[in-house]
Order: C-alpha cells, then sequence, then structure tokens
C-alpha cells in the first residue's frame, strides 16, 4: 500500500500552516510561527493526561501531530487552565530570548488551526474534552 496522501505531503502542510500563522500573527518570517504554535501546544498538552492529549493530537495533520508530541515529559505535573493572560505568559517563556509570540498566541494558532484540520472531527474531539478545552481553541 502507498502512503497516504497526508504523510506524502506532510513537510508542504506543515510549512502552509505555519504561513497561515505567520501571516495572521503579523510575522516577518516563519520562525517566530514555529516557536509560537509549539509554545501555544506545549501550554495547551500540560492540562491534560495522556490520554485525552493523544486524544486530540489524533485530529492534528501528521506534521502538527509531531510538533504537538514533540520533546513530551508524560512526568510533568498537570496544570488546571487559567486566564488567557496567564497561559499567554507561559507561551511566552518557552525560548524567552528567542520567541516573539504575541499577547494574541492562542487566538493566533487557533485561527491557523481550524484552517488546517477537519472542522468536524476537531469540534467532536473537543467536545470530548473538559469545556475549557474547547474554549482554548475559540477564535
Amino acid at each position: 500500500m502507498t502512503p497516504p496522501p497526508e504523510y506524502q505531503r506532510a513537510t508542504d502542510h506543515f510549512y502552509a500552516f505555519l504561513a497561515d500563522v505567520r501571516d495572521i500573527a503579523g510575522f516577518t518570517t516563519s520562525n517566530p510561527a514555529y516557536t509560537t504554535t509549539q509554545a501555544v501546544f506545549q501550554t495547551f498538552r500540560r492540562r491534560f493526561d495522556l490520554r485525552d492529549a493523544i486524544r486530540f493530537a489524533t485530529v492534528l495533520p501528521v506534521g502538527l501531530r509531531a510538533l504537538f508530541v514533540a520533546e513530551w515529559d508524560p512526568d510533568e505535573p498537570r496544570r488546571e487552565f487559567e486566564d488567557v493572560a496567564t497561559m499567554t505568559n507561559e507561551i511566552q517563556s518557552l525560548r524567552p530570548n528567542h520567541n516573539y509570540s504575541p499577547d494574541t498566541a492562542i487566538r493566533d494558532v487557533a485561527r491557523a488551526l481550524r484552517m488546517h484540520v477537519r472542522e468536524n472531527e476537531f469540534d467532536e474531539v473537543l467536545s470530548q474534552l473538559p469545556a475549557a478545552a474547547a474554549e482554548f481553541w475559540q477564535v
């Protein structure tokens, strides 16, 4: 069997996503879009147990799925959802000398993400998680 198209074109789809984050956030390159996305994903996944985080990852495109689980310490203490400002500070703390994540980072990544997922599947998974998960990804 040939590899599914999702895997054949994973790099193209990943860079298209980063370009969307770049444009939405007003960055001039995709480099800060990568860090912003990575930080948003890490901030989100810290609020779930392994089972729910993997459930969420299954609806992401393959490149984003890989970024979502990259550098994951499953023994890291689980955190609670907090206000947007507090979670944004957490996002901005990833590689702080090289992180240009704006105060709108969560919303910017959410807008781009919804352009690259099957929204019905994405929303279905979010409906199976605590309500704060769906609120996190609202645009």
